[in-house]
């Protein structure tokens, strides 16, 4: 039998229906999350290797990829016959933080109506960080990467390749680096919906499901008396210069009201109440110029 450094001189083996990484140049990672978790990589000094890593995820070299709490579970194809197994393990929040970081979210409307929007923003770091459970790795030691190629450098290419996939993997869906942390989608949101406060006791129920919840969501916004706030009310709550070097937020969409709210179980003329809504706000969020378009 060949040496090990015979069969990984030989090159990789062709793979068909691997995971490809999207991007075919340049930098892996499109959002400010993913983008972040490659520089927190960088930070350690992996930077060198993580490159020999982008030729295996644009060729398609992981053929299986798995995301849990706490771990993610990939085969990558190499130069040998059977794929090597890499893992890449963090150590998930327990329940007592996720409450805590789940408490903090939901006392700050804006945060908590773009993350059931379904939007991951940029400030949400600075949340974990204030409750002491930051939300990317601080350090090497916080992060276990494992393959069983030979190569004992750290990351293998092998692990690099599933580095970039996992940062693809959150591009596609920011709540992907929540699950790896240990909170998922569904539980996360759940959580937030019920945070927010409740009709008091006896009180009619809205016409339209949610709508009430709704603005009451947007408009949780509490402080002092505007008199006692007058001489710092127009400051900042960030210098300018970390104002600047936060990522631009993305546009609000149209539907956000029914999109943060319940589904209003109303139905007219055989449709969806929420079906028509979307479609109304849509156009009027439409611009200017295509409204007009047609009346030259």
């Amino acid at each position: 039998m060949s040496p090990w450094y015979e069969w990984e001189s030989a090159g990789p083996i062709d793979v068909e229906g691997g995971i490809k990484a999207k991007s075919k140049r340049g930098a892996i990672g499109e959002q400010w999350w993913s983008r972040r978790f490659i520089a927190v990589l960088d930070s350690y000094g992996m930077g060198s290797r993580l490159q020999r890593g982008r030729s295996y995820a644009r060729r398609g070299q992981v053929i299986e990829f798995a995301l849990e709490p706490g771990v993610v579970a990939a085969y990558v194809q190499g130069s040998r016959p059977d794929p090597y197994l890499v893992t890449i393990k963090v150590r998930p929040l327990t329940s007592v933080q996720w409450r805590q970081v789940e408490s903090r979210l939901a006392g700050q409307a804006l945060f908590r109506a773009r993350l059931l929007a379904g939007e991951m923003p940029a400030e949400i770091e600075d949340v974990f960080a204030s409750c002491g459970t930051p939300l990317f790795p601080e350090s090497p030691r916080d992060l276990t990467m494992s393959c069983n190629c030979p190569d004992w450098g750290m990351p293998c290419k092998h692990l690099a390749a599933v580095c970039y996939v996992l940062a693809e993997a959150f591009d596609a869906d920011p709540f992907a680096m929540l699950a790896w942390r240990g909170r998922g989608r569904d539980d996360l949101l759940a959580a937030l919906r019920g945070k927010t406060a409740g009709p008091p006791a006896g009180a009619a129920r809205p016409p339209v499901a949610g709508t009430s919840q709704s603005l009451a969501l947007l408009a949780d916004v509490t402080g002092g008396p505007l008199d006692e706030a007058l001489a710092d009310f127009w400051s900042p709550g960030l210098s300018q210069a970390r104002l600047r070097a936060l990522p631009p937020s993305p546009a609000t969409p149209p539907d956000l009201l029914l999109k943060i709210s319940d589904p209003p179980d109303l139905q007219v003329r055989g449709a969806d109440l929420r079906d028509l809504l979307a479609a109304t706000y849509d156009k009027l969020a439409a611009p200017e110029a295509d409204a007009a378009g047609g009346q030259g």
